[in-house]
């Protein structure tokens, strides 16, 4: 489907706020972004946060509206934290408008002015937080994957998939699927591995896209380990162990989903897309203190390789090729370590306990062998 205006808008806002993170590297977001560094360095140029336009093709403008707040909202915004030490962001926010403090910060600004003088130790932040959350410490350590719930298009079903990083609640991927298949999933997460790096780890539900129903992995999850990415699944029946990617699900039902009728799965994405950019480049965040997602989000330094990297084990290793039904066989016996690495070779490893050898498909344990009783374990 050939770009819309409104999303080639949206990936150079979006390309613009990657540049600004800390440690950004320009030339390798070029190359994910498949622009020139003349064309970056253009749009970096012309960004303006008080301008909503600024990523439109029109005629060129002079560059006038500097990003750093003036030396006069800083003292006015220390002045106010002085008298009133208890008070955050969005109420000294709320306080400079009541004063009629011409075009007040945001909160956020607000909050980044007092971390830069030394006045919010992060402790403090932790402690007036409204309530304990666990998050993974960098971008990119998890990622978090789910289908929320299919509904009906004028012309089929879309099935929505969801992906979201866990520290930065960065949305990287709604996408109206015709299905839960493999086939589609893994397209898409191609794309998304291309434009933004790998995860470390990628968290998913029982699904049977990602979890067969008589083993632990299926073709994609075993594709995913062959990238480097160590796939998880949360306990049956909690969902809550993917509770951010749910609570980002529950906000695209209600304003993106809820209340429209499509005619397809193209008015599906134009909406999905719409959304995403609101969701990660408008939308203040309460976990991320009202920052956007976008502020906080960062591309992978692991680059997504077009072709698959070469199955390599250890010269002491006992080497297997998994047969069609998902068997090996050693020593005469025949162990099922599952269809998902059919017509790979894993590794058979001794462990610390005798009789017990692990098997390895690449870098992950996938089964557990136990030659005094010939069972097999899946993990």
């Amino acid at each position: 489907m050939p770009w819309t205006e409104a999303a080639i808008v949206s990936r150079r806002k979006e390309f613009v706020d990657l540049t600004m993170q800390e440690g950004a590297n320009i030339t390798e977001l070029c190359k994910r972004y498949v622009i020139s560094p003349k064309t970056a360095y253009k749009w970096i140029g012309r960004f303006s946060p008080d301008d909503p336009d600024w990523a439109k093709d029109r005629s060129r403008r002079p560059h006038h509206q500097p990003r750093r707040v003036s030396e006069e909202t800083e003292a006015a915004v220390l002045a106010l934290h002085a008298a009133y030490r208890a008070w955050g962001g969005r109420k000294l926010r709320r306080l400079l408008d009541n004063q009629g403090f011409p075009d007040p910060p945001a909160p956020s600004t607000i909050t980044a002015i007092l971390k830069r003088n030394g006045l919010i130790r992060p402790e403090e932040s932790a402690k007036r937080g409204p309530m304990q959350r666990f998050e993974r410490e960098q971008p990119n350590e998890l990622w978090q994957m789910d289908f929320k719930g299919q509904f009906t298009t004028m012309s089929g079903v879309c099935h929505p998939l969801t992906i979201i990083d866990d520290h930065s609640r960065f949305s990287l991927c709604v996408a109206a699927c015709p299905a839960q298949r493999e086939i589609y999933v893994r397209e898409i997460l191609a794309g998304v591995f291309r434009l933004y790096g790998m995860p470390v780890q990628m968290l998913m539900d029982n699904g049977s896209v990602w979890k067969s129903t008589d083993a632990p992995y299926t073709k994609l999850t075993a594709w995913l380990i062959r990238l480097g990415v160590r796939p998880s699944h949360c306990r049956p029946y909690h969902p809550q162990t993917q509770g951010k990617d749910e609570r980002f699900n529950r906000t695209l039902k209600t304003e993106a989903i809820r209340g429209c009728h499509f005619n397809g799965l193209d008015d599906c994405q134009r909406a999905f897309d719409r959304f995403r950019h609101v969701y990660n480049h408008e939308r203040p965040h309460d976990a991320l203190m009202l920052d956007t997602p976008a502020t906080h989000y960062r591309i992978s330094p692991f680059a997504f390789p077009e072709a698959l990297p070469p199955i390599e084990y250890l010269s002491t290793d006992i080497v297997r090729k998994v047969g069609p039904a998902g068997y090996l066989s050693y020593r005469c016996t025949r162990y099922q370590v599952g269809r998902a690495f059919s017509g790979d070779p894993v590794a058979l490893r001794l462990t610390e306990r005798d009789g017990v050898m692990d098997v390895y498909y690449c870098n992950h344990v996938v089964a557990t062998i136990d030659l005094r009783n010939e069972r097999c374990t899946q993990h």
